[in-house]
């Protein structure tokens, strides 16, 4: 099967690592992908794409399409079919507008519509559930699990000094990622040995040491589909405190070490002393187990994709 994945370029104008790393997991599984990247932003900087992918699909013959997030509004306009959609979350949180246009667009035009969570299942409202699965993104396994936190440090260049890292693993200046709930929280606690360490866009080989050199990873957004770094986080077993957003109470369960929070600074406050507690008695969860129990790992989700392709192409 020929799969063409069309997504969005980052500020770097490179294909997102889920993105990529699911393209290799589906090739794993017999399936060949090609990809287009859309250049550009805004209106105008998609439509100028429009052309060129319309001559790569024209050129190339594909079985089907395959668009990731924003970018199926231009794989839409290619008039191309069939076309699968997976969207990350965000499309359903914009203003009342746009989440009507995605709703429609997966009732009425799209072969079928991939969600994150049960939570964006219900957004998008599909009522026939042959157009539509719940599959999270896979986690790869082989490249996050746990590792010695001293190790992981000096990888890094952290400091060994016996200070506590609440790591938030996200850009601060995106409002959907709140920030300022996680500096409330922070300012609550007024703990001198704890150190609250904000990163983005760090190359995907680093970020497992980033995880492990950490004691309590934190999450305090507005809105998530299921979000990657968390079940990254589970693969490390390290310790996580999260907001009530996407399908973070599936995923924790009641699995010892994970922490659902309000939006209350005092009660994200109140967590993260929990699970500083639970780091320094245990030192690691069981969240790569559960990451296998729910079918989580990068082979498992890849199967069910091909199923879905399957299904779409007959």
């Amino acid at each position: 099967m020929k799969v063409l994945f069309v997504s969005s370029s980052n500020k770097k104008a490179c294909i997102s690592p889920i993105v990529v790393h699911q393209a290799e997991s589906l090739e794993k599984a017999g399936v060949s992908v090609k990809h287009f990247l859309i250049k550009g932003k805004g209106i105008c900087g998609y439509l100028k794409n429009l052309h060129t992918l319309r001559k790569q699909i024209f050129d190339s013959h594909y079985d089907l399409i395959h668009a990731h997030g924003i970018s199926s509004l231009l794989a839409t306009l290619s008039f191309q079919k069939p076309l699968i959609v997976s969207l990350l979350g965000s499309e359903l949180n914009e203003s009342k507008l746009f989440k009507a246009i995605i709703r429609n667009l997966a009732k009425y035009y799209w072969a079928h519509t991939i969600v994150k969570s049960e939570d964006m299942a219900i957004k998008i409202n599909i009522t026939n559930k042959s157009k539509i699965s719940i599959i999270p993104n896979g986690v790869n396994l082989d490249l996050f699990k746990p590792k010695n936190k001293l190790r992981a440090k000096e990888e890094i260049n952290w400091s060994t000094r016996n200070e506590k890292i609440i790591l938030f693993l996200a850009d601060r200046t995106r409002t959907s990622k709140n920030f300022k709930l996680a500096e409330r929280a922070f300012k609550i606690m007024g703990t001198s040995n704890v150190k609250l360490v904000d990163i983005c866009n760090i190359p995907v080989k680093e970020m497992p040491f980033y995880l492990n050199a950490s004691d309590v990873i934190l999450l305090t957004s507005l809105w998530e589909g299921s979000p990657n770094t968390i079940k990254e986080a589970m693969a490390c077993n390290r310790p996580v405190v999260a907001t009530a957003v996407g399908d973070i109470s599936w995923l924790f369960g009641n699995e010892p070490g994970y922490y659902v929070t309000s939006f209350e600074p005092s009660n994200v406050a109140d967590k993260i002393r929990e699970a500083l507690s639970f780091s320094e008695k245990f030192g690691k969860t069981n969240g790569r187990n559960r990451l296998l129990e729910l079918g989580l790992d990068s082979e498992s989700i890849s199967r069910r994709i091909v199923k879905v392709y399957e299904q779409v192409a007959g």
